[in-house]
């Protein structure tokens, strides 16, 4: 903890050091993507994606998860999700899954959480659709595949918002699927034929 506290009490000298960059930032932003993503620590969106700050806004929480409308009204997700698409105007949204998820871990191997409760409430908006969809798919790695599901139920939850059916059905939103794997750092997209490929 001590070299981040050392690195965070003399950021201001590469703030200074910047010119007027952040000066710039600090008049407003217009990132370029919102970024669904884990809050695990081995994924950072702004180091796999190269960008810089104000380049693009994030979401981060347990297993990527979009809550489900019924669930979402007063939710930090929904919030996020609506300012970014409605106030800052952004036209694209990436959900990103990756490799050794703890919290598809949990849903893959049923374990027990009840000493988690706030996380057995959180896992349990898509416990029932994944185990469901998982349970009949066939090869490959089982948390793999049940990720990769997740990605694509999170798109197709992220489609019944009202702001984000607006848009779609404007064509004025792209959704884009993305699997991650931390061991490589490939990044896989989801296609329009419903599969992930590498680039």
């Amino acid at each position: 903890m001590q070299a981040l506290l050392d690195h965070a009490r003399s950021f201001h000298r590469q703030v200074a050091d910047a010119g007027d960059t952040y000066r710039r930032l600090a008049d407003g932003q217009s990132p370029q993507a919102l970024v669904i993503s884990c809050s695990d620590s081995r994924v950072v969106p702004a180091h796999i994606t190269g960008a810089r700050p104000g380049q693009i806004f994030e979401l981060r929480n347990a297993g990527n998860i979009v809550p489900p409308r019924w669930a979402a009204d007063a939710s930090g997700e929904m919030a996020t999700i609506e300012y970014a698409l409605d106030v800052l105007g952004i036209r694209d949204v990436v959900v990103c899954g990756h490799s050794h998820c703890g919290a598809m871990s949990a849903l893959a191997s049923g374990r027990d959480l009840s000493l988690l409760p706030g996380v057995e409430a959180w896992l349990s908006l898509v416990r029932p659709v994944l185990a469901h969809r998982a349970d009949g798919d066939g090869d490959g790695d089982p948390l793999e595949r049940l990720v990769q599901l997740n990605v694509v139920h999170q798109l197709a939850t992220l489609g019944s918002y009202p702001v984000v059916r607006r848009l779609l059905d404007g064509d004025d939103l792209r959704l884009h699927g993305w699997y991650y794997r931390v061991d490589t750092g490939v990044l896989h997209e989801l296609g329009e034929d419903g599969a992930f490929a590498p680039h």
